[in-house]
């Protein structure tokens, strides 16, 4: 029982330097957080859309796939801000198996965290620069964020970590929209005690610093379904549900109360086809009552060139090695349907 402390690696600011943003896309960033910010507040009526691989597993496939995305983002501009998701750290319910592209660079090799940070880093560069579209990624591990922090768009907190001190901190000093997942138990208040936490200015230690920051007023809630104590999946997007929410989930105590459909994991039971019939069933919802659709901001969608998933050793390209995700010809006949439908 013992840590080795192996080899220190360089710090967020030596590898943004390493490989740098190029100062076109720097002035790109702002005008299009700025969008996403109007979209979560209210203010612009579009509706934004989280979607691509459930992991970020290879630079070739996931460049196809945002490359493609691009095109399609530019015919459905004037209903969703759309935003991929580029998932480099995965979160493993037991602690084992692929961890993502920060922890295994090659799916197939032994971790190596020294590329892996590089990597990462690389993967997102090249998906601003080539298709200029800024990414979401999972925090993970929140010291992290910042070896990306010029490139992201968006942020999620999972489920297994929105409990966390340090992450509802850190959620609550970083410059974009933060989503913060309803725990894999289910709890409203706990996703809402997060997100509160979340707004909040804080003091605290991070990275060897003693910290303060302002709070984050864009994050958010998701709901991704859950686990019941029979050990069942359990959806939360129902008209019942999000209109409970709506009641709970205010501007008496919150800033921009906003939620994000995540249409897989729990809320599908892992069945990515039934993506399609959940955001059709929030769209329905959302037209109904109003207060749902003020709360309903968007979707995340897990989506990737080929449908379903594969073992790590596959070969497919384009296939997802972890969840199951829908394929390219079902993701965009989807995406134009639901923009004829918002």
């Amino acid at each position: 029982m013992s840590m080795k402390f192996k080899r220190l690696l360089p710090i967020p600011k030596e590898i943004r330097e390493e490989m740098p943003l190029s100062a076109d896309m720097a002035g790109k960033k702002a005008d299009f957080d700025a969008q996403v910010a109007d979209v979560l507040t209210g203010r612009d009526p579009r509706r934004l859309l989280i979607i691509g691989p459930c992991s970020a597993d290879r630079e070739d496939s996931v460049l196809e796939y945002v490359t493609r995305l691009a095109k399609l983002a530019d015919r459905v501009r004037d209903r969703f801000v759309i935003i991929p998701r580029v998932y480099t750290n995965k979160p493993r319910t037991k602690g084992t198996g692929y961890k993502g592209l920060l922890h295994n660079p090659d799916p197939e090799g032994a971790p190596n965290l020294l590329e892996g940070v590089k990597a990462i880093r690389r993967m997102h560069l090249r998906v601003v620069e080539e298709t200029g579209m800024f990414t979401a990624d999972e925090m993970l591990y929140p010291s992290n964020y910042q070896y990306l922090i010029d490139l992201l768009g968006y942020i999620a907190v999972g489920a297994r970590s929105v409990e966390n001190q340090e992450h509802r901190l850190v959620a609550s000093g970083v410059p974009m929209p933060v989503g913060m997942k309803n725990p894999t138990g289910g709890s409203t208040d706990v996703m809402l005690n997060s997100i509160y936490a979340a707004q909040q200015p804080q003091t605290f230690l991070f990275r060897n610093w003693e910290v303060e920051t302002t709070g984050n007023p864009l994050a958010h809630a998701v709901l991704r379904g859950y686990i019941g104590e029979d050990g069942l999946n359990y959806p939360n997007y129902h008209y019942e549900y999000l209109e409970r929410l709506a009641s709970k989930y205010t501007e008496d105590n919150f800033a921009h109360p906003a939620a994000i459909i995540d249409c897989n994991h729990d809320n599908s039971g892992k069945r990515p086809l039934e993506q399609i019939r959940i955001m059709k069933e929030v769209l329905d919802s959302a037209r109904r009552a109003p207060a749902i659709g003020r709360l309903v901001r968007g979707f995340m969608v897990e989506s990737y060139l080929e449908d379903g998933n594969q073992p790590i050793d596959g070969g497919v390209f384009g296939k997802s090695i972890t969840d199951a995700c829908l394929g390219w010809e079902k993701t965009e006949r989807l995406v134009l349907e639901i923009a004829e439908r918002s």
